[in-house]
């Protein structure tokens, strides 16, 4: 007896003991969630201070932006280029990609280095008033972190260790736990398979731990709980979900034309990354001007839109040209939040033709119509929106207004953003989750 206790110890600690693979994966998984919360956490310090360092300059100068957008832009185009071609556009179809060839990809794709490369030159981007948001620079940087700690570790990495760091990174950067969940089975697992569950949980759920022990729990849009009867959402719901869907499509078409398109003068702009940069910079420096809302992630007029502050009617058109333009001009910088912004701008705009609805209620949905109609995600759209402004007795006119932008989107725009922009980081290889 006491012989097959001794052998069954030594079984179990080959098994599960320090030196065992379950182990090292296990300590790689739960450091890595760990490690994303904060560096989550700090990266959203981080981009929130360089966006008000902008600002500052534009209240004191509201001409520089004239001569600091364009230049900036250039600045950030070549780093971009030169140091980390890898780390361009948004960072969620680098991760996307990343999947086929764990492996690989992790060697510079979702590497550290390129991982920390792009949240200096996101930083950089917002410094100069680029329509940039942090929360796909968050999900490479995520992933980054945890192929670093399956490499400290010696642990395999696989496709499903990296969804998991994917989703926990979108959990932190919006506070949104159901809404990482929502994102690894609607954006980035192509099959979700059912054991991949409890590893994108435990990640989420220590990575979110982790930044609100240190932050503290927080909305990140604030407390509004908007509702909307239910004749008015019969009224409201397929205008807006039409509308939006075909403006976030619109969206989509263009940042793939000027990703894929082979017509001559989209090959010229691909061509001369500096000269797009500088014109694009331009494009976003007059239209900051002109509009004083549209620079950064556009998180505090789609916050005051939300909570029923007037803005200018054509804000939403402003903000989708300059995001347009900075994503056409190659910097490293996130959609997410730029496209909240303008959807918040066309809920702005549909206000006006309901002026006896609920003002908030009207912007909530126009929001998720055209994040909706952007990423095709409608699950991952409701979830953010509803989350991150506790709104949740909008649920089921979010939910239709989602499924409807979802439909009309790909009548403009039938391929998904994200995966296809991913195409042209994407490595050889199976799917190993």
């Amino acid at each position: 007896m006491k012989a097959y206790t001794k052998r069954r110890i030594r079984v179990l600690m080959h098994r599960h003991g320090p030196q065992s693979m379950v182990f090292r994966r296990r300590v790689a998984i739960t450091g890595g969630a760990v490690s994303i919360g904060l560096f989550a956490l700090v990266f959203a310090k981080a981009a929130d201070w360089f966006s008000d360092k902008f600002l500052h300059l534009v209240d004191i100068w509201p001409y520089l932006p004239l001569a600091i957008t364009p230049i900036g832009f250039v600045i950030v185009a070549y780093l971009t280029n030169r140091y980390a071609p890898m780390s361009k556009g948004s960072g969620i179809p680098q991760v996307i990609a990343a999947k086929s060839n764990p492996a690989a990809a992790a060697k510079e794709l979702v590497s550290m280095r390129t991982a920390i490369l792009k949240s200096f030159l996101t930083l950089g981007a917002l410094l100069c008033g680029a329509s940039v948001g942090r929360e796909g620079p968050t999900v490479q940087l995520a992933a980054g972190v945890m192929v670093l700690w399956h490499k400290v570790m010696h642990a395999p990495m696989r496709a499903s260790m990296i969804i998991a760091g994917g989703a926990a990174g979108v959990a932190a950067a919006f506070n949104t736990p159901l809404a990482g969940i929502a994102f690894a089975i609607e954006e980035l697992a192509a099959a979700y398979e059912q054991r991949m569950t409890l590893l994108v949980m435990t990640a989420i759920l220590i990575s979110g731990m982790v930044a609100q022990g240190v932050a503290g729990d927080y909305i990140y849009f604030g407390v509004t709980g908007a509702t909307l009867p239910f004749k008015s959402a019969l009224l409201v719901v397929p205008l807006a979900g039409v509308l939006g869907g075909i403006g976030g499509g619109a969206f989509s078409r263009l940042l793939l034309l000027a990703a894929n398109g082979n017509h001559k003068w989209l090959r010229l702009l691909r061509a001369k990354p500096l000269t797009t940069a500088a014109v694009c910079g331009v494009v976003v420096a007059v239209l900051g001007v002109l509009t004083g809302q549209t620079w950064g992630t556009g998180y505090a007029p789609a916050r005051a839109m939300i909570e029923g502050v007037d803005m200018p009617f054509g804000f939403g058109f402003a903000k989708f040209a300059a995001t347009v333009a900075t994503a056409v001009g190659g910097l490293p910088g996130g959609i997410f939040a730029p496209s909240l912004a303008t959807g918040a701008g066309f809920g702005n705009m549909l206000k006006e033709v309901f002026p006896g609805q609920p003002a908030s209620a009207v912007v909530l949905l126009g929001m998720t119509a055209y994040f909706t109609g952007v990423v095709r995600a409608p699950l991952t759209a409701v979830i953010i929106i509803s989350e991150t402004t506790v709104s949740r007795g909008l649920m089921l006119p979010m939910l239709g207004v989602a499924l409807i932008a979802d439909q009309s989107s790909q009548l403009v725009c039938k391929d998904r953003l994200y995966h296809a922009l991913s195409t042209a980081y994407s490595t050889r290889g199976d799917d190993d989750h």
